[in-house]
């Protein structure tokens, strides 16, 4: 049983940043912000969720499963994430690529501590064995001071596959489409550092600071690190309502208000970006059909321009209505990995990806997010990441793009470049 105190909050911003800072005593974090962004579809502004009183960790084999009895005997709040991998549980895959950073397939775990902020109003949720710690603990952090944090060493990324490899791999993905393998791919590589040192909260206030985005998240379980500054939702169920956002299509901002609006306008109108997305929002009615209520599966918005404020993104937003025999699990067992990190048809593609990608996903392309006491939950896609093992010193960020017949590899190539300005902005 949890306790609930409420407080009201007369900076906001401010206190997300003390939140955050308090929040580093622990072994387990997850701290989410959605940054006021206005269409974000969010419950609350902020999350932070510190300290398991239980948890789960396991590889992918029947991953799905155990989390499904996690999630029905605990019947609370659980936070954690999906990695891409998960994959080998939903289909007879395999993922044997490089693997610097070691993270379990999945982990999952049940807060003592949870904060929930919307507006002006704090929601602290304790569980029993620990409430009268609640208003210490809050006077704690309304204490705590903004300090600047000192700048490490600098961090030295390298490029997993270079530019004449990613053009010749990227050329053979086209000959799968040519010939009618496949109709799109996502097709990702990886940025990396050995021997890093770095300070994941600095780091995470910088990605986040120069992005903004709707889907933010500081992760850390004991060594394993994970600031995102993700712009795209994986899925969302309130009640029956389950909501999908995948994002295909990206054009850069301009400081030039006119170049900008340029810029935005030729991304709604560009057949590629358009046909790539359309796509995709078939993949998604289709995965949503297997669990949703009949004729349920509705496309609410198709190839809508959002803007951030590094891009400019082409989203589309597909919702269902779940049929009452499924489970909050099943729903994402039948969507999983999402439509925009893998491509058309889901199976085939996952393959071909896994022969020519140079690193293993893990965390990146995966999905983090809660579960609620009574069922409903909201995922982001892990993208836009950097992910860090402090015990082995391995930083990482992957970056891809949507690969189609319309496709120019070095297009393509220049694309991933734009994607991992923010990271390598932030690391160097």
């Amino acid at each position: 049983m949890r306790v609930s105190i409420y407080k009201q909050i007369s900076d906001p911003t401010a206190f997300k940043q003390q939140l955050l800072l308090w929040s580093q005593q622990f072994r387990e974090v997850i701290f989410m912000d959605s940054n006021d962004y206005p269409q974000g579809h969010s419950s609350y502004d902020c999350l932070l969720a510190v300290d398991a009183f239980t948890s789960i960790k396991t590889d992918y084999h029947n991953a799905f499963e155990d989390l499904k009895q996690y999630q029905q005997i605990t019947k609370d709040w659980l936070f954690g994430y999906l990695s891409y991998d998960l994959k080998n549980d939903v289909e007879l895959l395999q993922s044997n690529n490089f693997d610097g950073l070691g993270f379990p397939d999945l982990f999952f775990f049940q807060p003592k501590k949870l904060f929930l902020l919307k507006g002006n109003e704090l929601e602290i949720q304790y569980l029993n064995m620990c409430d009268d710690e609640a208003d210490e603990d809050f006077e704690d952090i309304i204490k705590i001071q903004n300090s600047k944090i000192e700048i490490e060493e600098i961090v030295t990324i390298q490029q997993r596959i270079s530019k004449a490899n990613y053009l010749e791999k990227a050329s053979k993905i086209l000959e799968h489409i040519h010939h009618g393998d496949i109709y799109e791919a996502n097709f990702c590589m990886e940025f990396f550092a050995e021997n890093a040192t770095i300070n994941p909260i600095e780091k995470f206030i910088k990605l986040n600071e120069i992005s903004l985005p709707p889907f933010a998240v500081f992760f850390k379980n004991n060594s394993h690190f994970l600031l995102s500054a993700s712009p795209e939702r994986y899925l969302k169920k309130e009640g029956e309502l389950i909501i999908s956002q995948p994002i295909k299509g990206t054009a850069k901002r301009f400081s030039d208000p006119v170049e900008d609006e340029k810029s935005r306008t030729q991304l709604a109108l560009d057949p590629k970006e358009r046909s790539e997305n359309i796509m995709i929002t078939d993949l998604v009615r289709n995965d949503l059909s297997h669990t949703a209520q009949k004729s349920s599966v509705t496309v609410t918005e198709l190839c809508k321009i959002y803007s951030f404020l590094q891009v400019h993104q082409m989203i589309s937003t597909i919702t269902s209505k779940l049929d009452h025999q499924y489970t909050a699990v099943d729903a994402i067992k039948t969507t999983f990995p999402m439509g925009s990190m893998t491509g058309a048809p889901k199976i085939s593609v996952m393959k071909i990806i896994e022969n020519l990608e140079e690193t293993k996903r893990g965390l990146y392309s995966g999905a983090v997010g809660y579960f609620t006491p009574s069922g409903d939950f909201d995922f982001n896609v892990v993208i836009r990441s950097i992910l860090y093992n402090q015990e082995r010193k391995y930083v990482s960020f992957s970056v891809g793009s949507a690969i189609t017949s319309q496709s120019i590899p070095e297009k393509e190539y220049e694309e991933c470049l734009l994607k991992a300005k923010a990271m390598r902005e932030v690391l160097s």
